[in-house]
């Protein structure tokens, strides 16, 4: 008979126990359930800690350096163009840098990425906290839904016109 969690049967009875398992006559079963009040607090933060990590390797180590060890675009490797993500890893590393015009060179989507990671991660924190979400006003949500798609289309196509003006948008 399949295990009905906190239910009472006729023979035995089921119940959660601390950290995710199921006892039942001492067989151990794992269960998936809720995440507790202290993962939600804690999630964030680890979270946090892992973007601040990723961030100083980006400006400890150049990805433009000959050995680099971060991977190159496969959209590039295979298709010979510049995708609209060309350039963010090397445009983070020249930010990060204070190198805000050569960030921009690399990719003009740097500034708006971390704004987005930023905004995304601290809405996260305070929901986990207990505090409303960040919320964006009502009337930027339906330019932004049609906006931002087309700008990144528009860039990853015009970045690959082998014209004067738009050659300088690729890295």
């Amino acid at each position: 008979m399949a295990p009905d969690h906190g239910i009472r049967n006729h023979r035995a009875t089921w119940h959660l126990k601390r950290r995710e398992r199921l006892v039942y006559a001492g067989a151990v079963q794992t269960v998936s359930v809720a995440p507790t009040s202290v993962w939600r607090k804690v999630a964030p933060a680890a979270c946090g800690c892992a973007l601040a990590g990723a961030a100083a390797l980006v400006a400890l180590n150049d990805p433009a350096a000959p050995g680099s060890r971060f991977p190159a675009c496969t959209f590039r490797a295979a298709t010979g163009l510049w995708c609209p993500g060309c350039g963010l890893t090397r445009g983070f590393h020249q930010l990060f840098n204070g190198n805000l015009l050569s960030a921009l060179q690399n990719n003009l989507f740097v500034p708006l990425v971390l704004v987005a990671v930023v905004a995304a991660w601290w809405s996260w924190a305070r929901t986990s906290w207990g505090r409303p979400a960040l919320r964006m006003p009502p009337r930027w949500v339906r330019p932004l839904a049609v906006g931002v798609p087309f700008a990144v289309v528009a860039y990853g196509v015009l970045r690959n016109v082998p014209v004067a003006p738009f050659q300088s948008l690729a890295p």
